[in-house]
Protein backbone atom coordinates (compact mmCIF):
# COMPACT_ATOMS: atom_id res chain seq x y z
CA UNK A 1 0.00 0.00 0.00
CA UNK A 2 1.47 3.47 -0.88
CA UNK A 3 2.61 5.52 2.04
CA UNK A 4 3.60 9.05 2.85
CA UNK A 5 6.99 8.97 0.46
CA UNK A 6 4.72 6.84 -2.44
CA UNK A 7 2.00 9.75 -1.93
CA UNK A 8 4.24 12.59 -1.82
CA UNK A 9 6.35 11.56 -5.33
CA UNK A 10 2.67 11.03 -6.76
CA UNK A 11 1.73 14.60 -5.96
CA UNK A 12 4.86 15.69 -7.28
CA UNK A 13 4.47 14.37 -10.70
CA UNK A 14 0.91 15.60 -10.55
CA UNK A 15 1.93 18.69 -9.74
CA UNK A 16 4.44 19.55 -13.10
CA UNK A 17 0.89 18.46 -15.27
CA UNK A 18 -2.38 19.87 -13.43
CA UNK A 19 -1.88 23.09 -11.85
CA UNK A 20 -3.87 26.04 -13.49
CA UNK A 21 -5.39 23.49 -15.63
CA UNK A 22 -9.06 23.51 -15.09
CA UNK A 23 -11.23 20.88 -15.18
CA UNK A 24 -14.43 20.60 -17.58
CA UNK A 25 -15.81 18.01 -16.79
CA UNK A 26 -16.02 14.13 -14.66
CA UNK A 27 -16.91 10.66 -15.56
CA UNK A 28 -17.62 8.42 -13.14
CA UNK A 29 -17.27 5.38 -14.20
CA UNK A 30 -17.30 2.83 -10.90
CA UNK A 31 -19.72 5.38 -8.38
CA UNK A 32 -18.25 3.79 -5.51
CA UNK A 33 -14.57 5.11 -5.53
CA UNK A 34 -16.89 8.74 -4.92
CA UNK A 35 -16.91 8.91 -0.84
CA UNK A 36 -18.21 11.90 -1.20
CA UNK A 37 -20.73 14.25 -2.12
CA UNK A 38 -23.22 11.87 -3.79
CA UNK A 39 -22.79 11.40 -7.50
CA UNK A 40 -24.51 14.07 -8.58
CA UNK A 41 -23.44 16.64 -6.59
CA UNK A 42 -19.67 15.52 -7.47
CA UNK A 43 -20.20 16.00 -10.87
CA UNK A 44 -22.08 19.24 -11.00
CA UNK A 45 -19.91 21.17 -8.24
CA UNK A 46 -16.54 20.23 -9.85
CA UNK A 47 -17.12 21.52 -13.35
CA UNK A 48 -15.06 24.65 -14.06
CA UNK A 49 -12.57 24.76 -11.60
CA UNK A 50 -9.37 25.53 -11.72
CA UNK A 51 -6.69 23.47 -9.85
CA UNK A 52 -4.70 26.01 -7.72
CA UNK A 53 -2.14 23.90 -5.64
CA UNK A 54 -1.54 20.22 -4.73
CA UNK A 55 -0.07 18.79 -1.17
CA UNK A 56 -0.91 15.82 1.02
CA UNK A 57 -2.28 15.01 4.30
CA UNK A 58 -1.23 11.84 5.82
CA UNK A 59 -1.84 9.45 2.92
CA UNK A 60 -4.44 11.57 1.27
CA UNK A 61 -3.75 13.49 -1.86
CA UNK A 62 -5.20 17.15 -1.34
CA UNK A 63 -6.10 19.24 -4.60
CA UNK A 64 -6.99 22.85 -3.78
CA UNK A 65 -9.69 24.06 -6.62
CA UNK A 66 -11.78 27.53 -6.63
CA UNK A 67 -14.18 26.16 -4.20
CA UNK A 68 -13.55 23.06 -2.90
CA UNK A 69 -10.58 20.43 -1.64
CA UNK A 70 -10.43 17.32 -4.13
CA UNK A 71 -9.35 14.61 -2.01
CA UNK A 72 -7.64 11.12 -3.56
CA UNK A 73 -6.80 8.13 -1.08
CA UNK A 74 -4.85 5.24 -3.15
CA UNK A 75 -5.62 2.80 -1.29
CA UNK A 76 -3.42 -0.21 -2.36
CA UNK A 77 -2.80 0.15 -5.86
CA UNK A 78 -4.57 3.73 -6.97
CA UNK A 79 -2.70 5.43 -9.67
CA UNK A 80 -2.98 8.11 -12.13
CA UNK A 81 -2.49 8.56 -15.49
CA UNK A 82 -2.54 11.35 -18.56
CA UNK A 83 -4.40 10.55 -21.70
CA UNK A 84 -6.10 12.05 -24.45
CA UNK A 85 -9.60 12.45 -24.93
CA UNK A 86 -9.60 10.26 -28.03
CA UNK A 87 -7.77 7.23 -26.13
CA UNK A 88 -9.49 4.74 -25.14
CA UNK A 89 -10.95 4.08 -21.81
CA UNK A 90 -8.58 1.02 -19.94
CA UNK A 91 -11.20 -1.04 -17.63
CA UNK A 92 -9.31 0.05 -14.88
CA UNK A 93 -9.84 3.69 -15.08
CA UNK A 94 -12.60 4.18 -13.07
CA UNK A 95 -12.75 8.65 -12.74
CA UNK A 96 -11.69 10.34 -15.42
CA UNK A 97 -11.25 14.14 -15.14
CA UNK A 98 -11.27 16.47 -18.62
CA UNK A 99 -9.35 19.00 -18.90
CA UNK A 100 -9.37 22.18 -20.64
CA UNK A 101 -6.04 21.44 -22.62
CA UNK A 102 -7.59 18.32 -24.54
CA UNK A 103 -6.19 15.97 -21.99
CA UNK A 104 -7.67 13.48 -19.62
CA UNK A 105 -6.20 13.16 -15.59
CA UNK A 106 -7.69 9.36 -14.96
CA UNK A 107 -8.14 7.64 -11.52
CA UNK A 108 -6.97 4.43 -12.20
CA UNK A 109 -7.15 1.11 -9.36
CA UNK A 110 -7.28 -2.59 -10.93
CA UNK A 111 -8.62 -3.35 -7.03
CA UNK A 112 -11.17 -0.54 -6.86
CA UNK A 113 -10.05 0.48 -3.48
CA UNK A 114 -9.41 4.10 -4.22
CA UNK A 115 -11.45 6.90 -2.67
CA UNK A 116 -12.03 10.46 -4.09
CA UNK A 117 -13.84 13.30 -2.37
CA UNK A 118 -14.51 16.71 -3.07
CA UNK A 119 -14.93 18.81 0.24
CA UNK A 120 -16.45 22.49 0.27
CA UNK A 121 -13.64 24.57 1.80
CA UNK A 122 -15.04 25.93 4.67
CA UNK A 123 -16.00 21.87 5.95
CA UNK A 124 -12.04 20.52 5.08
CA UNK A 125 -10.93 20.68 8.93
CA UNK A 126 -14.18 19.82 10.92
CA UNK A 127 -14.82 16.40 8.19
CA UNK A 128 -13.54 13.09 7.87
CA UNK A 129 -10.73 12.32 7.14
CA UNK A 130 -9.25 15.36 8.63
CA UNK A 131 -10.45 15.53 11.43
CA UNK A 132 -9.57 12.59 12.66
CA UNK A 133 -5.91 12.60 11.15
CA UNK A 134 -2.61 13.23 13.86
CA UNK A 135 0.10 14.81 13.55
CA UNK A 136 2.48 14.81 10.55
CA UNK A 137 6.23 13.82 11.12
CA UNK A 138 7.36 16.86 10.58
CA UNK A 139 5.29 18.84 12.63
CA UNK A 140 6.95 21.31 15.38
CA UNK A 141 4.16 19.80 17.84
CA UNK A 142 5.43 16.44 17.31
CA UNK A 143 7.70 15.53 20.30
CA UNK A 144 8.33 12.91 23.20
CA UNK A 145 5.53 14.57 25.32
CA UNK A 146 2.65 14.68 22.75
CA UNK A 147 3.47 10.80 22.04
CA UNK A 148 3.77 10.06 26.01
CA UNK A 149 0.13 11.69 26.34
CA UNK A 150 -1.03 9.62 23.41
CA UNK A 151 1.22 6.28 24.42
CA UNK A 152 0.08 6.27 27.82
CA UNK A 153 -2.84 3.92 28.43
CA UNK A 154 -1.73 1.93 25.10
CA UNK A 155 -1.07 -1.74 25.97
CA UNK A 156 -1.03 -3.26 22.21
CA UNK A 157 2.24 -3.52 19.95
CA UNK A 158 4.25 -0.08 19.41
CA UNK A 159 3.98 -1.65 15.78
CA UNK A 160 -0.09 -1.43 15.54
CA UNK A 161 0.22 1.69 17.04
CA UNK A 162 2.71 3.25 14.88
CA UNK A 163 0.30 2.85 11.76
CA UNK A 164 -2.41 4.82 13.89
CA UNK A 165 -3.45 7.34 11.95
CA UNK A 166 -4.83 9.64 14.64
CA UNK A 167 -2.08 9.47 16.52
CA UNK A 168 1.05 10.39 13.90
CA UNK A 169 -0.41 10.14 10.46
CA UNK A 170 1.56 8.90 7.50
CA UNK A 171 3.41 5.51 8.21
CA UNK A 172 2.76 1.88 6.71
CA UNK A 173 3.19 -1.07 7.16
CA UNK A 174 7.19 -0.88 5.65
CA UNK A 175 8.05 1.93 6.84
CA UNK A 176 6.96 1.22 10.61
CA UNK A 177 9.42 -1.88 10.63
CA UNK A 178 12.05 0.66 9.31
CA UNK A 179 11.70 3.48 11.74
CA UNK A 180 11.56 0.47 14.61
CA UNK A 181 14.79 -1.08 13.82
CA UNK A 182 16.69 2.13 13.69
CA UNK A 183 14.94 2.93 17.33
CA UNK A 184 16.10 -0.72 18.46
CA UNK A 185 12.41 -1.22 19.85
CA UNK A 186 10.76 -4.86 19.46
CA UNK A 187 7.46 -4.25 17.15
CA UNK A 188 5.46 -6.29 20.32
CA UNK A 189 7.11 -3.46 22.89
CA UNK A 190 3.78 -1.76 24.54
CA UNK A 191 3.56 1.95 23.66
CA UNK A 192 3.21 2.78 27.65
CA UNK A 193 6.55 1.48 28.36
CA UNK A 194 8.46 3.00 25.99
CA UNK A 195 11.36 5.71 27.24
CA UNK A 196 11.23 9.41 26.46
CA UNK A 197 14.83 8.15 24.66
CA UNK A 198 12.62 5.54 22.60
CA UNK A 199 9.82 8.28 21.96
CA UNK A 200 12.59 10.71 20.47
CA UNK A 201 13.91 8.22 18.89
CA UNK A 202 10.62 7.29 16.65
CA UNK A 203 10.61 10.71 15.96
CA UNK A 204 13.92 11.18 15.09
CA UNK A 205 14.14 7.91 12.54
CA UNK A 206 10.54 8.33 11.09
CA UNK A 207 11.84 11.59 9.75
CA UNK A 208 15.37 9.88 8.63
CA UNK A 209 13.33 7.00 7.02
CA UNK A 210 10.52 9.04 5.37
CA UNK A 211 13.06 11.50 4.27
CA UNK A 212 15.33 9.09 2.30
CA UNK A 213 11.95 7.55 1.40
CA UNK A 214 10.57 10.33 -0.62
CA UNK A 215 14.21 11.21 -1.95
CA UNK A 216 14.16 7.89 -3.30
CA UNK A 217 11.16 7.79 -4.75
CA UNK A 218 9.45 6.01 -2.23
CA UNK A 219 9.28 2.02 -2.18
CA UNK A 220 8.57 -0.31 -5.30
CA UNK A 221 7.22 -3.50 -3.54
CA UNK A 222 5.25 -6.31 -5.41
CA UNK A 223 2.86 -3.95 -8.30
CA UNK A 224 2.75 -0.38 -7.08
CA UNK A 225 4.36 1.98 -8.96
CA UNK A 226 3.49 5.69 -8.36
CA UNK A 227 2.40 6.66 -12.06
CA UNK A 228 2.66 5.20 -15.59
CA UNK A 229 7.06 4.41 -15.63
CA UNK A 230 7.88 5.21 -11.97
CA UNK A 231 9.10 3.44 -9.89
CA UNK A 232 10.35 4.16 -6.18
CA UNK A 233 14.32 3.00 -5.06
CA UNK A 234 13.91 2.94 -1.39
CA UNK A 235 13.45 -0.62 -1.58
CA UNK A 236 17.30 -1.00 -1.70
CA UNK A 237 17.59 0.82 1.48
CA UNK A 238 15.14 -1.61 3.55
CA UNK A 239 16.92 -2.90 6.88
CA UNK A 240 14.75 -5.42 7.79
CA UNK A 241 10.77 -5.26 5.75
CA UNK A 242 10.74 -7.99 3.33
CA UNK A 243 14.45 -9.40 4.58
CA UNK A 244 13.12 -12.36 6.26
CA UNK A 245 16.13 -14.89 6.68
CA UNK A 246 18.54 -12.67 5.60
CA UNK A 247 21.43 -11.50 8.18
CA UNK A 248 21.03 -8.40 9.90
CA UNK A 249 23.78 -5.87 8.10
CA UNK A 250 24.02 -4.54 12.23
CA UNK A 251 24.52 -7.34 13.96
CA UNK A 252 24.49 -10.65 11.84
CA UNK A 253 21.72 -12.23 13.88
CA UNK A 254 18.69 -13.45 11.45
CA UNK A 255 15.86 -11.43 10.31
CA UNK A 256 12.25 -12.86 11.64
CA UNK A 257 8.85 -12.30 10.26
CA UNK A 258 5.65 -12.85 12.65
CA UNK A 259 2.37 -11.42 12.34
CA UNK A 260 1.38 -7.97 14.36
CA UNK A 261 -2.29 -7.00 14.00
CA UNK A 262 -2.55 -8.68 11.12
CA UNK A 263 0.45 -7.46 9.46
CA UNK A 264 3.75 -9.28 8.18
CA UNK A 265 6.01 -7.53 10.68
CA UNK A 266 9.89 -8.49 10.04
CA UNK A 267 12.80 -7.65 13.05
CA UNK A 268 16.08 -8.52 14.18
CA UNK A 269 15.59 -10.05 17.64
CA UNK A 270 18.93 -8.94 19.00
CA UNK A 271 19.31 -5.37 17.82
CA UNK A 272 15.44 -5.06 18.75
CA UNK A 273 15.18 -6.99 22.32
CA UNK A 274 11.80 -6.85 23.41
CA UNK A 275 11.36 -4.46 26.34
CA UNK A 276 9.25 -5.93 29.39
CA UNK A 277 6.75 -4.27 31.56
CA UNK A 278 7.97 -3.64 35.02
Amino acid sequence: MPEKPEVITVARKLEKKIINKKITDVKILYPKMIDYPDIQTFKENIKNQVIHSITTRGKWIVLQLDRDYLLFHLRMEGKFFFREKKDEINKHEHVIFELDNEEELRFADVRKFGRTMLIPKDKLYTMKPYAELGLEPWDENLNALYLKEKYKNKKIPIKTVLLDQSIMTGIGNIYADEILFLSNINPLTKPCDLTDVDLNHIIKNTIKVLDKAIEEGGTTIRSYTSEEGVTGLFQNNLNVHQRENEKCHVCGNTIIKIRVGGRGTYYCPKCQKEKKSI
